[in-house]
């Protein structure tokens, strides 16, 4: 029987420490992942008084905004044992989980901050703190929002994205997919899609924009439109492993080639 994906190189962007296991399940379904992944974490130190003023404990909710923030803050901070947990998406759920830590909030919606805010236990927190354990940068909609429904809310930035460094190879790679209309290339956030367009611009790939193109949802969608993406793109229900998996496995099934307009 054919795979889904037979014949298919699927162009895998996350950061490498969170692609194996979107790649596997590209793989399971007769694809080629190709790993490039266009940015790089890199953990922020936190001297002692911000250690101590970003103890968990000394806050209602704890907020954990991606694995990464669990990784990196998990280093530097005590482990909660009092404060409640919440996590932005199951990939952050499946990081607490696998250091022992008990999850109370996870979105049931959308993996976001609006899912999160959707939430019963967050629509009115009058009288709370709330510690965001986060990357650098990104949207402010969770701190702000939260701070509107009455909480005293911390920002704590634990990690940075960065350029990463690609081996010549894998972009010579790329562009062999490219011009053999076989890519299917995937972007979780438009941070990760800005960093693969840096990679390979096009002078060095003129037909990466028109391979078709997985999506978490509109927003990063509308960002690639805005990059000058010519593809076909197809949006998934979140950034998580499996509904990007399955928004891919379902555009194929319906009868559409993902190439097409």
């Amino acid at each position: 029987m054919t795979a889904p994906l037979d014949g298919r190189v699927v162009v895998v962007t996350r950061p490498a420490a969170q692609a194996a296991r979107f790649a596997a399940m590209v793989a399971a379904d007769g694809a080629t992942p190709l790993m490039l992944p266009t940015i790089e974490i890199e953990p922020i130190e936190l001297d002692a008084a911000a250690r101590a003023a970003l103890a968990p404990d000394t806050f209602d909710w704890t907020i954990y905004t991606s694995a990464n923030a669990v990784e990196s803050s998990l280093r530097q901070l005590p482990r909660p044992t009092r404060s409640k947990i919440a996590a932005v998406g199951r990939g952050t759920a499946r990081a607490l989980a696998a250091q022992g830590l008990a999850i109370e909030a996870i979105p049931a919606t959308t993996a976001d901050s609006e899912g999160l805010l959707a939430l019963d236990c967050f629509a009115d927190l009058r009288g709370q703190r709330v510690l965001i354990l986060k990357g650098r940068g990104g949207r402010p909609l969770l701190r702000e929002e939260l701070a509107r429904r009455g909480a005293d809310v911390v920002p704590a930035d634990v990690y940075l994205r960065r350029p990463a460094t690609v081996d010549p190879s894998t972009l010579q790679a790329l562009r062999t997919a490219c011009d053999a209309g076989t890519a299917i290339v995937t972007a979780t956030s438009a941070e990760v899609l800005a960093g693969l367009l840096q990679l390979a611009p096009d002078d060095a790939n003129p037909r990466l924009r028109d391979a078709p193109l997985l999506v978490p949802g509109p927003r990063v969608a509308a960002a690639a439109r805005e990059h000058g993406w010519r593809g076909r793109i197809v949006a998934a229900a979140s950034a998580e492993d499996a509904a990007m998996a399955e928004a891919l496995r379902d555009s194929l099934s319906h009868g559409s080639h993902p190439g097409a307009a």
